[in-house]
């Protein structure tokens, strides 16, 4: 008797599960325990940074004087951004730079002593951010990332269709794991159940992290300028080559503004430090704005033009932007309200994503989403071992043919369109596919592909 159809579709499926998962199962892992760290960036910062904050009595200094300690500490350095304290009590930060380089320095804010400097790149959590984005391999490190993210929303997906309850009567096995009906079956019903309850979040996370990616993330840059909404600043990274070119940038235009003023004034400034007039009347105009903090206020790049303030929160809903005339005048504000809403709709993914939208309930339902995607891919390693075969890989083998289907073209032409290095690398694995089952009969055994039918026997 023939094979059914639809048993022929599941084994199909069941096949590039197991693809998807063998791709995908060591990043996944990676990226569950990276961004499972970085979702507590603010209580891990607010602890490795606690000395710096109290530290001070009495009246503090000057804008321009606490600046040019910073700018003194770091020789050769210009402002780049002064961060508004949160209480006066506390250390000043100042953002100093060399070309791409910025260097974050802790200044008491009554003496005008450093107490402190780090590379802003060296910091744990911009570490563990390039870590869980990039590898530490710049553009190479975030295009693998990016396709382990495509393929897991293909995981997924797949995952979904094999689930999906065929003729089951009971919640057991569907909803919740049967416990007594032997190991096998438990770890069957294990994955499936827990791929089921964290799908949604997991897909999500995945969708909302995309824009991060180089190669998507120029995708997506590229669908803003053409369709006319790109007219604010992108309020996220589009990786660690591209910040550092924009740092390098917006540090040769501060060089030639201050350089400017310098000459004009007839000064030499060995460090570069920021206009005194200019920076004492934004800061006080800048205060009274309350933007959510931390706040950051940063030099003109080029001849007539304002400082710029934006709120760096943590939450991206909440993040404001003004520009301030030297003289202290409030030029304008820009509302996270007022973007276009593309931009917000990107702003709530990422705030939702590094759990900064709703505080630590937030923080803990993507912690719960992230320990669900490392039980998935513990269980998926016990089920192929268990049935993994002697001598094969044990990817679920091909049976008969499938007939074409046109909904399923235009599913992975979708699919292909959304995410073009997935459609990339599916072509490159259907390639290396077929490329290797040609090679030698014991590979193709070994992959599992689909042996000729035997002759029929006689009557």
């Amino acid at each position: 008797m023939s094979v059914p159809r639809t048993e022929r579709w599941y084994r199909a499926v069941w096949r590039w599960h197991f693809y998807a998962g063998l791709l995908c199962v060591p990043f996944v892992l990676w990226l569950s325990v990276t961004g499972g760290l970085y979702l507590f960036k603010p209580q891990i910062e607010a602890a490795l940074y606690a000395p710096y904050r109290g530290v001070a009595t009495g009246p503090s200094l000057a804008p321009e004087v606490i600046a040019a300690s910073a700018v003194a500490a770091v020789p050769g350095s210009v402002l780049h951004k002064y961060v508004l304290p949160e209480s006066p009590r506390d250390a000043v930060e100042v953002l100093v730079g060399r070309g791409s380089e910025d260097v974050r320095v802790w200044v008491h804010p009554v003496t005008g002593a450093v107490l402190h400097q780090v590379p802003e790149e060296d910091r744990l959590m911009r570490v563990v951010f390039r870590l869980h984005g990039e590898l530490l391999a710049g553009a190479w490190g975030s295009a693998l990332v990016e396709t382990a993210a495509c393929w897991t929303i293909v995981m997924l997906l797949t995952g979904l269709f094999l689930w999906w309850p065929r003729g089951a009567a009971r919640l057991a096995g569907v909803l919740y794991p049967r416990l007594r009906r032997g190991r096998a079956l438990f770890w069957r019903d294990f994955h499936a159940v827990t791929g089921l309850w964290i799908s949604l979040g997991a897909l999500f996370l995945i969708a909302s992290g995309l824009p991060w990616a180089n190669a998507w993330g120029d995708y997506f840059s590229q669908v803003r300028a053409v369709t006319g909404t790109a007219a604010g600043r992108q309020d996220w990274s589009a990786g660690s080559a591209t910040e550092a070119a924009r740092r390098a940038r917006e540090d040769a235009a501060m060089r030639a503004m201050m350089s400017e003023h310098a000459d004009h004034h007839g000064m030499v400034m060995a460090h570069m430090a920021p206009p005194p007039a200019s920076l004492d009347s934004v800061i006080a105009s800048a205060r009274r704005l309350h933007f959510a903090a931390p706040v950051d206020v940063s030099p003109p790049t080029a001849p007539g033009a304002p400082w710029q303030v934006r709120s760096q929160a943590e939450n991206r809903p909440r993040r404001d932007s003004a520009e301030i005339a030297p003289d202290g005048a409030l030029i304008g504000v820009q509302r996270f309200a007022d973007r276009h809403w593309m931009d917000r709709a990107v702003g709530y993914g990422v705030a939702i994503h590094e759990g900064a939208w709703a505080g630590l309930a937030n923080q803990l339902v993507n912690l719960a989403v992230l320990l669900g995607l490392v039980l998935l891919c513990l269980s998926s390693v016990v089920l192929w071992w268990r049935r993994r075969p002697t001598g094969g890989l044990g990817a679920p083998r091909t049976l008969a043919p499938l007939r074409h289907s046109w909904a399923l073209v235009a599913l992975v032409l979708v699919l292909a369109a959304a995410m073009p290095l997935f459609g990339l690398s599916l072509g490159l694995a259907v390639m290396v596919e077929a490329a290797l089952g040609r090679t030698s009969p014991a590979l193709r055994r070994w992959m599992g592909w689909r042996e000729a039918a035997p002759a029929a026997a006689g009557p």
